[in-house]
């Protein structure tokens, strides 16, 4: 498998420039899809802008001062996908991965105590031996639970990087949604009702401004308010 990619075929989401050179470093396989992630090098390069070059970057991550949900990121290639928690503790300073409003991976800076913690979407649920519940939640986490309290497309609250369940927001009337796909990507909207949709088909969440999308595109990030910081809206 090659490790870099054209930068003119590259993801749509990734916010380079298409034509300054031929190559761009591309991920390794990880938790987070290719279009919904980028390599951690390209991360603190072109989007932290705390390095010039690639080879800075490797020397950052390569002297482990980049971390991620809390923990050291030692391969460059590492995808840095969506709601994840980038924080480099030598210059005190921590963002969040987030999608504007155009559809590009962006990173918002945070606060201390919002870096201790990110919202993952439950994705599935399983009954496992033992009769406990396995979740399985956006960004590659799996948490195990006692008792069948969460539904599928709720959200958790985590602690990062212990993997606390801190907070629960249901897919229900009245939550904040920020919308990951479509063409109200990037935008936080109220839920205001959920189509159950028979089949294999996803659910259909219906918006207080009386747009919609399929639940797959929605990701609840607070009860009555945004929990998180969001990247502001384009002019």
């Amino acid at each position: 498998m090659s490790d870099h990619m054209k930068r003119l075929t590259a993801p749509k989401a990734w916010p380079i420039k298409r034509k300054s050179s031929v190559w761009v470093t591309k991920q390794s396989p990880g938790a987070h899809r290719i279009g919904e992630s980028m390599p951690a090098s390209l991360v603190l390069r072109d989007l932290m802008g705390i390095c010039d070059t690639a080879r800075e970057a490797k020397r950052v991550i390569g002297n482990r001062e980049l971390r991620v949900d809390g923990k050291a990121v030692k391969d460059p290639k590492a995808p840095i996908g969506i709601m994840d928690v980038i924080e480099v503790p030598k210059m005190g300073i921590a963002y969040r991965m987030l999608l504007t409003d155009k559809g590009k991976l962006t990173v918002v800076p945070i606060e201390a105590d919002e870096a201790a913690f990110k919202i993952c979407r439950i994705e599935d649920k399983t009954l496992v031996k033992g009769g406990r519940f396995q979740l399985n939640l956006s960004g590659g986490r799996n948490i195990l639970i006692d008792a069948d309290d969460y539904k599928v497309g709720d959200s958790l609250r985590v602690e990062v990087p212990d993997q606390k369940v801190a907070g629960h927001y249901p897919l229900a009337e009245g939550a904040t949604a920020y919308v990951t796909s479509g063409s109200q990507v990037g935008k936080v909207k109220t839920v205001k009702a959920v189509k159950t949709v028979k089949g294999s088909a996803s659910n259909v969440v219906v918006f207080d401004d009386g747009n919609e999308t399929t639940a797959c595109n929605v990701l609840v990030i607070g009860a009555d308010k945004a929990e998180v910081k969001v990247p502001e809206a384009s002019a």
